[in-house]
């Protein structure tokens, strides 16, 4: 059953986090930059998580519960404690280089097209989150719930499209918020990612059926014709 009161308190400390991460590292709370970042990120936050509320409550509690669970994979445990610290010190260094001592400058028609890249992240992440009702923080097969294999919507284009649309995500936080030196700093989360993509399809196709099938037929894990 979903727990609301969770929800607000997981939601409000992410804010507080990203807040803090930003605007303490910045050395100042006068950034609009960063302040519109902040609307845009949490008001997406928001919706979606009422959407799935209404929508799929089940795929809400999983998000909000799965990590940790027994049957995470260990490998997978020690690759979210990894990414979540370096994703963190990424919030960091991003104002440091924008705003304190101004390492890089991004020029304003490339922060707004930041801007539009990270709306359009957005509604990409959405899309992926409409369509598979199984899409945990971690990897694990679901068989409490009857876990199928998704093929429709993005999953017919890549197999990973949650992980493709992160990068838009990152690269379009890094053209708003203005630091050359951030989108750089993103790669080694792009890696990881890649990396965990490669790891968490043996597992599927090991415990998943119809999973083998499936990338037979999608060849593509995030960039099609690509990779």
């Amino acid at each position: 059953m979903l727990n609301l009161k969770m929800l607000i308190i997981q939601v409000a400390g992410m804010f507080v986090v990203f807040a803090i991460a930003l605007f303490l590292s910045a050395g100042t709370i006068a950034w609009t930059e960063g302040w519109a970042y902040l609307i845009l990120f949490f008001s997406f936050v928001i919706v979606l998580s009422l959407w799935l509320a209404k929508f799929n409550p089940d795929l809400l509690t999983e998000r909000m519960t799965g990590v940790g669970k027994k049957d995470q994979k260990s490998w997978d445990k020690a690759w979210f404690v990894l990414t979540n610290a370096y994703f963190f010190g990424w919030l960091i260094f991003i104002p440091l280089d924008a705003v304190r001592f101004h390492w890089s400058h991004v020029p304003m028609w490339l922060q707004i097209i930041g801007a539009f890249l990270l709306l359009f992240s957005f509604y990409c992440f959405y899309l992926v989150f409409r369509e598979n009702s199984y899409l945990s923080p971690v990897v694990r097969i679901q068989s409490e719930r009857e876990q199928t294999v998704i093929t429709t919507g993005p999953y017919s284009k890549v197999r990973h499209p949650m992980y493709a649309t992160a990068v838009m995500f990152f690269i379009g936080t890094c053209l708003l918020l203005g630091s050359w030196f951030g989108l750089l700093a993103s790669l080694p989360i792009i890696i990881g990612m890649s990396w965990r993509a490669v790891q968490e399809e043996r597992v599927l196709v090991s415990e998943l059926p119809g999973y083998d099938v499936y990338m037979s037929n999608v060849k593509y894990r995030l960039v099609p014709y690509i990779w």
